[in-house]
């Protein structure tokens, strides 16, 4: 009894110290979202000036060809940018040394990218590839190649995708490493042992202890691709011609415009989008780790 008292007052202890985080989510987080839901239907012309409307935002975007079309593309470009970083990630931590002095220079060199700010991002890249003073622009020229992404809506693409997988490329490899670094050489010993070929090593052994770092890798990835504004922003505004319009971007412009109504209806709906995929892939890890036995953890 004296325990079960002791384990409860322990517990009531531990809400207490997570009281002030609580608050801090709630200021930061709840009541803007609650706000936002409030505007989303209005027609707001101003704080003060506000009409009921209400779920008319929402069935004007939800219909909306635009909307779609943008929907589209940034599902496709997370797609893409998952499709190339994931392996690569894997294949570039499969390839680090365990142990040794350059070990850690190499994982600092790798999340240096990561240390650089969004909006830094895009200005950096433009400049490389510039025809007029880029060192990547010269080269290509050199090379006989003419990279436009300024008209071009591919090679508008091939900007935006190789500029995000060298900004986060870096996240993806740390984390993989960190899970590779957790195997026992016991293990690489019994596989040479039973004659496991490089292929059988890393399906049976490595890419199962990466499980979980994957799934926090692809939620962490998907999340921030989906959401890319700044860099198709500031490298050709969504253009040419809207092929880089992502989700973000027609948000951003309803900001801009002052609509704050549809702009608020807009990032309900992109917050529930958000929300259903990363419950989706926290479904799929709690799947896993039910399934998965303790000793292959």
């Amino acid at each position: 009894m004296a325990s079960s008292t002791h384990s409860r007052t322990s517990s009531n202890a531990a809400w207490w110290l997570v009281l002030p985080s609580l608050c801090v989510l709630a200021f930061v987080g709840v009541l803007p979202l609650v706000t936002i839901f409030n505007y989303s239907f209005f027609d707001i012309f101003t704080l003060e000036s506000r009409f009921w409307v209400g779920t008319e935002w929402y069935r004007d975007i939800l219909s909306s060809e635009r909307f779609l079309q943008s929907l589209g593309r940034s599902l496709l470009f997370s797609m893409i940018v998952l499709s190339i970083q994931i392996p690569l990630g894997i294949y570039i931590a499969l390839l680090l040394p365990r142990e040794g002095r350059f070990r850690t220079a190499i994982l600092m060199i790798l999340a240096l990218p990561l240390m650089v700010p969004w909006n830094t991002v895009p200005s950096m890249w433009v400049s490389f590839v510039g025809s007029d003073a880029g060192f990547g622009g010269r080269a290509l020229a050199l090379l006989g190649l003419e990279f436009d992404y300024k008209f071009n809506a591919i090679h508008t693409w091939s900007l935006l995708i190789v500029m995000d997988t060298w900004h986060w490329i870096g996240l993806v490899v740390i984390l993989c490493y960190s899970s590779l670094s957790t195997i026992s050489h016991a293990y690489y010993q019994a596989a040479a042992i039973d004659g496991a070929s490089r292929t059988q090593v890393f399906w049976y052994l490595e890419l199962p202890k990466m499980s979980g770092v994957l799934m926090m890798a692809l939620l962490l990835r998907f999340m921030d691709s989906f959401m890319i504004y700044t860099e198709a922003f500031r490298v050709n505004a969504g253009g040419p011609d809207h092929k880089t319009t992502f989700l973000s971007l027609d948000l951003g412009e309803e900001i801009a415009a002052f609509d704050y109504g549809p702009a608020a209806a807009r990032s309900i709906i992109y917050f529930i989008i958000i929300l259903s995929i990363a419950w989706a892939f926290k479904t799929v890890m709690n799947i896993r780790q039910t399934e998965t036995p303790q000793g292959d953890r």
